[in-house]
């Protein structure tokens, strides 16, 4: 899997134990550099590249938005502040999210996966099937976190508390609503096909009645679902 590289921009140190501390329950998030302004950023940045950051607004020097202006091909953008009236701006400039402190690691937890989850543009179509390949979600399982890539996913199914994420290799049980789950796929790419199932339109094998064929999977089609099917086969 993939190394997500970051930055943390934030002039607190205490935010930087943070960010990092909850970085560290993730697998594959590589910490690149701690930058405490934003020219020692810049002057990173004109000679690394990182995937993500973690930019605070009211630094000293060179304030966050201002510093993201200057930025050419500015990597994504996760924004931390205390000062919720700045989340206006923040969207404009297209960030991927925006927390205001203090976060919680669950709130944190869907930014990430909010921004891992995007595909970035790109220049190439090499680099593109990459990313499109890389696009994945963090997913608690038991004690720990694990990174699955989209387009492993077959289908998800509701289980009274929890959610099974079915995969080509494996089956993953994670305690979160399947509402919850399906807001984090891409709508473009899976279907709900029935108040306890959603499946990945791509790994259908056939659909036949109220039934769809998945590998050895059969996944019930609901009645009031039966109109997203229907849209799949015109």
């Amino acid at each position: 899997m993939a190394n997500i590289s970051y930055l943390i921009i934030d002039d607190e140190h205490i935010a930087h134990d943070i960010i990092k501390g909850y970085c560290d329950l993730l697998p594959n998030m590589e910490l690149k550099k701690h930058c405490y302004n934003a020219l020692e950023a810049m002057e990173y940045l004109n000679e690394h590249s990182v995937d993500l950051i973690f930019l605070d607004l009211n630094m000293p020097k060179l304030k966050g938005f201002d510093f993201l202006k200057t930025l050419v091909s500015p990597p994504k953008v996760i924004v931390t502040t205390a000062y919720q009236e700045y989340a206006l701006e923040g969207y404009e400039l297209n960030i991927s999210d925006y927390l205001l402190k203090p976060f919680s690691f669950e709130r944190f937890l869907k930014a990430i996966n909010k921004t891992v989850s995007v595909s970035s543009q790109v220049k190439s179509t090499v680099v593109e099937k990459r990313s499109e390949a890389s696009q994945s979600i963090f997913l608690r399982a038991q004690s720990k976190y694990v990174q699955v890539f989209m387009n492993t996913i077959h289908y998800v199914e509701a289980s009274g508390n929890y959610t099974k994420v079915v995969t080509a290799t494996e089956t993953i049980t994670i305690r979160e609503k399947l509402s919850d789950i399906i807001s984090q796929l891409p709508s473009e790419d899976f279907l709900q096909v029935h108040k306890s199932f959603a499946v990945a339109k791509k790994h259908i094998n056939s659909i036949e009645g109220n039934r769809i064929m998945i590998g050895e999977h059969i996944i019930p089609i609901g009645k009031m679902y039966k109109v997203n099917v229907n849209g799949l086969v015109r």
